[in-house]
């Protein structure tokens, strides 16, 4: 079974190389994040045409994630209880879907902005919730991963030149600690790997030549329960596909699992 995660950064942008990719890479389920485009005009017929069902949490221009899956797609269950919410309003940051014999959640973390905005203190208290959504999953007997941008670098090794991020947000402690807090559920982290160069960036900027520089960032990450874990066979970064032109700014992060 294969499963991936991308923000696509624009769902409507990117859908030629979104169906293209899903068609040549064999993936069974993947969770999308920043969709940026509400449920009703979320491309769900032409998935369908490929022989695939989504589950999508959207509703509007900013954010939105979905699951996509060609094996099922049971038990949906969108945002997160005590979701925190910004300003009084619940962003669709989250969506959950049980795919044939693995059940999956695509989140979008909120970015956090600026280390003394109140958009920072809102991601700690989304991670709370997040991690007291997914404590029973992550600790059960069937297969279970958390996938999407989570906006965290979980090391120093995960950003280009760890000096240029001092003060900012991505690789603050408490963003960190979240990450260890939703480790203590039993989740793991499900390193890729990288198909060019040392390390498995998942992210590179538009702006300075992020990509062709290699100045890299790796945010999106896999986080799988033990039986999730246990059936990994193979995970990469698939940056061929921030390649050309109209690329997004992410590339997908791919799992095989036996299972």
């Amino acid at each position: 079974m294969r499963i991936a995660t991308w923000n696509v950064n624009s769902i409507t942008a990117r859908l030629p190389r979104l169906l293209a990719w899903l068609e040549s890479s064999g993936t069974d389920v993947l969770c999308v994040q920043e969709t940026k485009t509400t449920a009703e005009q979320f491309p769900t017929h032409e998935l369908r045409e490929l022989g695939y069902e989504s589950a999508v949490n959207a509703t509007g221009r900013w954010n939105g994630v979905a699951v996509v899956s060609r094996v099922g797609l049971e038990d949906i269950v969108r945002g997160l209880p005590g979701d925190p919410g910004y300003e009084g309003v619940e962003e669709p940051r989250a969506v959950s879907a049980t795919c044939g014999p693995v059940r999956v959640c695509s989140v979008y973390v909120p970015n956090g902005r600026e280390v003394d905005h109140p958009h920072y203190a809102y991601k700690l208290q989304w991670f709370e919730a997040l991690r007291a959504a997914v404590a029973d999953d992550a600790a059960g007997s069937r297969p279970f991963a958390v996938l999407g941008d989570y906006n965290v670098a979980p090391t120093d090794d995960d950003v280009f030149d760890r000096t240029l991020f001092e003060g900012s947000t991505h690789v603050t402690e408490p963003e960190r600690a979240a990450l260890a807090a939703l480790r203590g559920t039993g989740l793991s982290d499900v390193v890729p790997r990288p198909l060019k160069y040392d390390h498995p960036f998942t992210y590179w900027d538009y702006r300075q030549l992020g990509f062709p520089k290699n100045r890299g960032m790796r945010i999106d990450l896999v986080y799988g329960n033990a039986p999730f874990a246990k059936a990994v066979t193979d995970s990469y970064v698939d940056r061929e596909e921030r390649k050309g032109k109209g690329a997004s700014d992410h590339a997908p992060v791919v799992v095989d699992l036996d299972v």
